[in-house]
């Protein structure tokens, strides 16, 4: 495999497991709007972005570690989750919470700085 090529499938791992970081705030959201399972729509849209989430992540750690894949999931959907947190239900934003969210965006980039693909 050139490097061209094995640099292309490690971006688009990354764009995947963004995406998946994505959809996991997704279905953070949909689980709060579905008040603990009660409302129908928002249960099954929570078990429907939950799906897709997981298996963005699985195809992700095909070629990421998976240390690396799992920290980075979690992490944008903490960031994302807390950020609509605040904007979608009104909790609060404080210096402290927002320095702790500049850490978790420094900690996403430096896995992404220091991460190599896993030996095919």
């Amino acid at each position: 495999m050139s490097a061209t090529a094995g640099t292309t499938t490690t971006a688009t791992a990354w764009f995947v497991l963004i995406l998946a970081g994505l959809f996991e705030v997704g279905w953070a959201v949909s689980l709060k709007y579905s008040k603990g399972f009660t409302r129908f729509w928002p249960s099954v849209s929570t078990i429907v972005l939950l799906a897709v989430s997981m298996v963005l992540l699985g195809i992700a750690q095909r070629t990421l570690p998976l240390g690396t894949a799992y920290a980075v999931w979690v992490g944008v959907g903490a960031f994302g989750a807390a950020i609509l947190g605040m904007l979608l239900f009104d909790e609060p934003v404080t210096p402290m919470r927002v320095a702790c969210l500049a850490l978790l965006i420094a900690s996403i980039v430096g896995l992404r700085l220091t991460s190599t693909p896993v030996p095919a």
